[in-house]
């Protein structure tokens, strides 16, 4: 659902989302068009983020899906969490790659135990 939906749905007085300007296509618009596909997201730090994205507000605040979580270690390897839903703050974002699908040198493992 995008920001707009969002908070049309839960009663608040959002304005829909502006779509092209001039040709051009706008963060927010992108944004809304990635709604249901695998987004690779790359935060403050040393974390990295893949998921598919379910929704988002006017401040890219998200929810994921399906979340593997990428963070860099010390020896320049990733341990890999896997999550199955989280909600992001969009303060942390960095870079976002739509059909990402996160560093392709990581091993995979489970949560830390």
């Amino acid at each position: 659902m995008s920001g707009a939906a969002a908070g049309a749905a839960a009663g608040g007085n959002e304005q829909a989302p502006r779509r092209q300007v001039g040709g051009q296509l706008l963060p927010l618009e992108l944004i809304d068009r990635c709604i249901g596909s695998q987004l690779w997201v790359m935060l403050k730090g040393d974390k990295e983020i893949t998921g598919t994205l379910r929704g988002f507000d006017d401040y890219v605040n998200m929810v994921l899906e399906d979340v593997s979580e990428y963070e860099l270690t010390q020896d320049g390897s990733y341990h890999v969490t896997k999550l199955d839903q989280i909600l992001l703050s969009g303060n942390n974002i960095v870079m976002m790659v739509p059909g990402g699908d996160g560093p392709t040198s990581a091993p995979v493992s489970g949560p830390a135990q």
